[in-house]
């Protein structure tokens, strides 16, 4: 199985290899996009648990 991926891997031309980056690259900043809007609710959320004590 790994031969056979290596094999298609090798047939990519540039134009996928340039898909599988750009892809690649919006994926970095989907992650990094969800980790910050998790840490602001989350920021959001703590000061709202304190102003209700």
């Amino acid at each position: 199985m790994q031969k056979e991926m290596i094999e298609e891997t090798a047939c990519l031309d540039a134009e996928d290899e340039d898909l599988i980056d750009t892809l690649t690259a919006i994926s970095v900043v989907a992650k990094r996009l969800a980790v910050k809007l998790r840490n602001e609710l989350s920021t959001e959320g703590e000061r709202q648990d304190g102003k209700n004590e």
